[in-house]
């Protein structure tokens, strides 16, 4: 063994376990086949790719050669709904794959999160997670569950569109679910808070603080290239060098319209515009049937619409007022919910009315051009919601109306200025990611020594 080699293998990136592929259809994109390929040959890997650049058929490729490999099934895990997505994709493909809910293995399996308890890793010889960014948001209970199960089987990949950069504690649950570094030593390895108290993570609803924890000195790139080593991550083909002029997004068209809030706070004497984050939540209340009228007379037209709300009083009221509305809430079974969800894709209703925590991952919605949102602070909620349609294969501008109070009047403002943000900080991920393949030309740890020329 050389010095080269012995360093490469102390490193935290040598971790391929994989196979060279056995199957590659013509279907595929030279894109999509780039990162199956490489996804099969590291064994287990995470590949964050945008909304509609295909993470459905490159889970199937990979799960039919993990199959093929080892003579067992294998398990996708997917969100409410999107498991009859898969199974609609596979007959398009034609990979046959099987919706599943009381846990029988069969040679290409779907289910979802919550049904995982029916099933047993031994079964499997790989495992897709689908929106594996959605593991940060179950409890410690499932997220522990999906976990373990994940541990016990050999062959594992993670799909979920680009997760933000920032955002260490989903990159360190990605990590440990693949079964790289745990989320702890991936910060013990790479941060230091700023009480030098690794226990200070763990505050109860104080997961991540950026004024705690930061990069230890020189420790940024080597953090970036060890992500590099098990995730590839892509907006547009050309982020990887290919030809991304077929991928480019439709229009996005948002309007904001601000409803005035007409009776005082509880309390109060006299109606002012909301300030504080308690004062917007009491404007909110207030002007709910304002805002719901709204939203009814928004969607009078014949085109299919999203309407996205943020309590459960909010859905009551708009499923009332829109007669040819579905509702999907959280006290509804899982199976109403993802009939409903499903039958919306299928065109089975023209308005769903929903929460975006129950119904904005994984979903495709092309055929919708028209979301309603009453907007949170939650970037990452907008963002996912308006990509259930803003997505590749949309044929036509996307239009999002933001129905706000007075008060919250700069939300729409702070979404784009949060928005700019992400691009910056997935831009300087793209850069790292392309620097990492040339890590080894780059360090060489010895160089061959010339005499002076004076000599």
């Amino acid at each position: 063994m050389n010095y080269d080699e012995f360093i490469r293998r102390k490193s935290q990136g040598a971790n391929d376990g994989g196979f060279e592929p056995l199957w590659m259809p013509d279907f595929l994109f030279d894109f999509q086949r780039s990162l199956v390929e490489w996804a099969l040959r590291k064994g287990r890997a995470a590949i964050f790719a945008d909304c509609g650049l295909g993470k459905g058929p490159m889970a199937l490729v990979w799960a039919e050669n993990v199959a093929r490999k080892t003579g067992k099934p294998v398990l996708v895990l997917a969100p409410l709904a999107v498991s009859r997505q898969f199974v609609r994709e596979g007959e398009k493909f034609g990979i046959q794959i099987v919706h599943e809910k009381e846990g029988k293995a069969h040679r290409l399996t779907v289910t979802n999160y919550e049904r995982l308890h029916y099933f047993s890793p031994d079964d499997f010889g790989g495992v897709v997670c689908d929106e594996i960014s959605t593991l940060k948001a179950f409890d410690g209970k499932r997220r522990k569950q999906v976990t373990r199960f994940l541990s016990k089987v050999p062959y594992r990949l993670g799909c979920t569109a680009t997760p933000s950069p920032n955002d260490f504690i989903e990159l360190g649950t990605i990590s440990e679910a693949l079964g790289y570094m745990t989320q702890s030593d991936m910060l013990g390895h790479f941060f230091k808070s700023d009480d030098n108290q690794r226990h200070s993570l763990f505050k109860e609803g104080d997961f991540w603080n950026a004024a705690k924890w930061f990069f230890k000195a020189h420790a940024e790139k080597p953090f970036w290239r060890w992500v590099c080593s098990w995730a590839r991550a892509l907006r547009n083909p050309a982020d990887l060098g290919f030809d991304g002029s077929n991928f480019i997004l439709p229009p996005l068209v948002i309007r904001q319209q601000v409803v005035t809030c007409s009776r005082p706070f509880d309390g109060e004497l006299f109606v002012k515009v909301a300030k504080t984050l308690r004062e917007q939540r009491q404007e909110r209340r207030i002007t709910m049937q304002e805002r719901c009228a709204r939203v009814a007379d928004l969607v009078k037209h014949d085109e299919p619409s999203l309407v996205w709300c943020q309590y459960n009083e909010e859905g009551d009221i708009l499923a009332d007022m829109i007669a040819d509305a579905v509702q999907v809430a959280g006290a509804d079974t899982d199976e109403d919910k993802e009939e409903r969800l499903a039958g919306f894709a299928e065109g089975k209703f023209r308005v769903l009315v929903c929460k975006p925590k129950i119904g904005a991952w994984g979903l495709n919605y092309q055929h919708c051009g028209h979301h309603t949102f009453f907007p949170s602070h939650s970037f990452e909620q907008f963002y996912q919601s308006v990509r259930r349609s803003l997505r590749f294969g949309r044929v036509g501008p996307v239009r999002v109306d933001i129905i706000t109070t007075e008060g919250e009047a700069g939300v729409t403002a702070n979404l784009q200025k949060k928005q700019r943000k992400a691009d910056e900080m997935f831009a300087a991920l793209i850069a790292h990611m392309n620097d990492s393949h040339h890590v080894q030309t780059i360090n060489k740890h010895t160089k061959p020594m010339t005499a002076p020329t004076w000599l």
